[in-house]
């Protein structure tokens, strides 16, 4: 455990396997990790730690495949590079998951949308300093005092989109894990739709 940057905060109970991810869902993921990667959404900063991760729920069930821990310096993935969440605990700060990588260090944020609402399926989670400073507190906003990556993260994730309001607005900005934000949708179509839109209204 760590609180460097890009770094699993959770307990992770973790099985190595060889790719599980279907190919519809890795088609559909990495054609708009692509697109979120060429906007600078996704990727590695000057010290090669990723940042940004993108996923989409196992269709009728609560599980949900997630591009990997330190994935993010690459332009492209291969099935290798997704991971099989297969559980958490929000209140043990556990998650449990299966695949040839270890889930994104974001995963819980991703775990506790898909829990709060069954029609969500996908989740898109960038970082870009200008647009997250444009939308700082002027959309759903978590406090400055939740760092990513941790089960007070999470807990106001929750507490947020538990407000109608705010849930239907299909995004979340992160305060305290800088140029963070969240979108989420019924699809991955959709929570691109939203990322792409907001985008495209504030800058």
């Amino acid at each position: 455990m760590t609180e460097q940057e890009g770094y699993i905060k959770f307990t992770l109970d973790w099985q190595e396997t060889d790719p599980l991810i279907p190919v519809e869902a890795f088609v559909k993921l990495n054609a708009w990790r692509e697109i979120l990667y060429n906007l600078d959404m996704i990727g590695a900063d000057s010290q090669g730690i990723g940042f940004g991760n993108i996923s989409v729920r196992d269709p009728g069930s609560p599980r949900f495949y997630i591009t990997g821990s330190a994935t993010g310096k690459e332009r492209i993935l291969g099935e290798e590079h997704y991971c099989l969440v297969t559980g958490f605990d929000l209140e043990r700060n556990a998650l449990s998951g299966e695949g040839p990588v270890k889930p994104s260090a974001e995963s819980m944020s991703h775990a506790v949308i898909y829990a709060i609402d069954p029609g969500t399926n996908a989740v898109i989670h960038i970082h870009h300093k200008l647009f997250w400073e444009k939308l700082l507190y002027q959309v759903p906003t978590t406090p400055e005092t939740a760092e990513y990556g941790t089960p007070e993260m999470a807990e106001e994730i929750k507490i947020l989109l538990a407000n109608p309001d705010n849930f239907a607005k299909r995004v979340v900005v992160m305060a305290g894990h800088p140029d963070g934000i969240i979108f989420f949708g019924k699809d991955l179509d959709e929570a691109g739709a939203y990322t792409l839109s907001y985008f495209n209204e504030v800058l």
